[in-house]
């Protein structure tokens, strides 16, 4: 993996642990998350559409556009569940489960069909994931969040592995500004015809527009890097997050009950995801 690639993962970490930590403090999360992912779309124009002239006008292929609207499905059906997930959950039960099970299907997906293949070490790294997830979720019942948060793993995984395909197909800039898009009307679209309480895109304009920033910029980081190295190397480093949201949720938000078993979890899982980086 290159090394310029390691920084800008975690930094992309950070934003999006960030950006999470405002989604659950907000009343409605699917309604600042489609108000949030709009004025990403609309932010990130003008960049876009200057690398797109300057570098001769470059365009998806017929697949790679079957991609996007996948994906973008996929991340309307994530932020879907993973809304309901927080409004039935703590933060740090429910963001542990859903990040840290993606890794572990994502890592699956790209030795079994993407031809990756992983070292012994990457195999104690798996394990150090599962004790840790166990560990996490254990102290605290999920009660009415666990499968809600276990399904939005299971579509990080997807749509993290058609977007390891779909940025290979053109520049990745190009591809993540279009998925941005098509996730932006999609979740516009939900949002209005469901009547979801406050996702008109005039509402909360100041928090809708520091989550557009985090959001925006942990994608964009995360599709460059997904574009030069392994999926199965990006995918759990990206989760370096779960230690930074499990601390949050337990020293700002007052989620004490089984606290130390939950940091020791978060740093199982923060082992298995180094051990998954150097393999």
């Amino acid at each position: 993996m290159p090394l310029a690639v390691l920084p800008l993962v975690l930094l992309a970490a950070v934003f999006h642990a960030a950006w999470n930590a405002m989604l659950k403090a907000s009343e409605n999360p699917l309604a600042l998350a489609a108000r949030a992912v709009t004025l990403g779309t609309v932010a990130s124009l003008p960049p876009v559409a200057v690398a797109w002239f300057l570098n001769g006008r470059p365009l998806l292929p017929p697949i790679g556009w079957l991609i996007v609207i996948g994906s973008a499905a996929l991340e309307l059906a994530y932020f879907i569940t993973l809304s309901a997930a927080y409004q039935r959950g703590e933060l740090s039960v429910v963001y542990p489960i859903a990040r840290g099970t993606a890794p572990l299907l994502a890592v699956l997906v790209g030795v079994l069909l993407l031809g990756e293949r992983l070292h012994l070490a990457a195999v104690f790294g798996i394990a150090c994931l599962l004790v840790g997830i166990w560990a996490v979720r254990r102290p605290a019942n999920a009660g009415a969040a666990l499968w809600p948060a276990l399904l939005t793993g299971v579509l990080i995984a997807a749509y993290t592995s058609l977007d390891r395909i779909g940025v290979r197909l053109g520049p990745p800039w190009l591809y993540g500004w279009i998925l941005w898009l098509f996730g932006a009307i999609f979740l516009v679209t939900f949002t209005t015809v469901r009547r979801v309480p406050g996702s008109r895109l005039t509402d909360e304009p100041a928090i809708s527009l520091v989550v557009a920033v985090l959001m925006t910029a942990a994608y964009f980081m995360i599709l460059f890097a997904l574009s030069v190295a392994p999926l199965a190397i990006v995918a759990p480093l990206r989760e370096s997050a779960i230690v930074l949201v499990t601390a949050w949720g337990i020293w700002r938000l007052g989620e004490r009950r089984g606290a130390w078993a939950r940091v020791a979890g978060a740093s199982a899982i923060v082992a298995g995801i180094a051990l998954l980086t150097i393999s």
